[in-house]
């Protein structure tokens, strides 16, 4: 198996990837260094389950990095949202035109970037790893933490904008549940015929409805759905 886009230039690919996610739920398979599940063939179990049971994509790659996205593009047909990340503080998601080019060749249809307004490692721009993706033959899915970086991230040729870092910088505070401000806002300032993504502590299926409500054209959702450790914590809160 593994995915392959049946049209050779970037608009032809973003409409392939837009038809596959809209309306949908796209799951997220990652797990930590230290986590119990950290381990690509583990994961890449979980990748294939969450396939059969409906979902038209896969975010990976985190920690594991390239090989988890090699491994698990390689055992499922549905497009992968690839990502690196490269320590834990500042640009750490995909934040280098090497971090694109190796999400690239590891097999991802989708390379997964910061977009937040800060400075990258090795001093490239969002623009920069757009461009050089899209030569790579790549969509781009950027990053957002803010309704203004969804913007500047849309002006940037960003195929695909997401709330994914909301909360997670010092220029949002983080809800307890996901940050439908962020969400309406940023659909509001890249207007309608951007496709939004929300992502970010979407911990049930209402939580998830609540999404498509508020402006997104999908939902990416990974913890709720592929850490066993935390819907057995969630189950457990429940009887106490």
């Amino acid at each position: 198996m593994a995915f392959t886009f049946q049209s050779s230039d970037i608009a032809g690919r973003r409409q392939e990837i837009i038809n596959a996610v809209r309306g949908n739920v796209v799951v997220s398979v990652q797990a930590p260094d230290g986590h119990a599940m950290r381990d690509t063939h583990t994961l890449t179990h979980v990748a294939r389950a969450c396939v059969d049971g409906g979902t038209p994509a896969i975010r990976c790659g985190g920690y594991g990095g390239v090989d988890d996205i090699a491994s698990i593009a390689a055992a499922v047909d549905v497009p992968v949202f690839g990502l690196t990340k490269e320590g834990d503080t500042g640009v750490y998601i995909t934040p280098t035109r090497q971090s694109v080019r190796a999400v690239v060749d590891a097999g991802a249809a989708v390379v997964c970037a910061d977009a937040t307004l800060r400075q990258r490692p090795d001093g490239s721009s969002f623009a920069d790893l757009v461009e050089l993706a899209h030569e790579l033959g790549a969509v781009v899915m950027a990053d957002c933490a803010t309704p203004e970086e969804m913007a500047a991230a849309h002006k940037d040729g960003a195929d695909i904008i997401s709330t994914t870092l909301a909360g997670y910088t010092e220029h949002r505070e983080k809800t307890e549940g996901p940050d439908f401000e962020c969400l309406a806002h940023g659909r509001a300032l890249v207007g309608p015929d951007a496709f939004v993504i929300g992502e970010g502590r979407f911990h049930t299926p209402a939580l998830v409805a609540e999404g498509i409500k508020r402006g997104a054209d999908a939902i990416i959702a990974g913890t709720a759905i592929t850490d066993p450790g935390w819907i057995t914590a969630a189950f457990s809160a429940a009887l106490r």
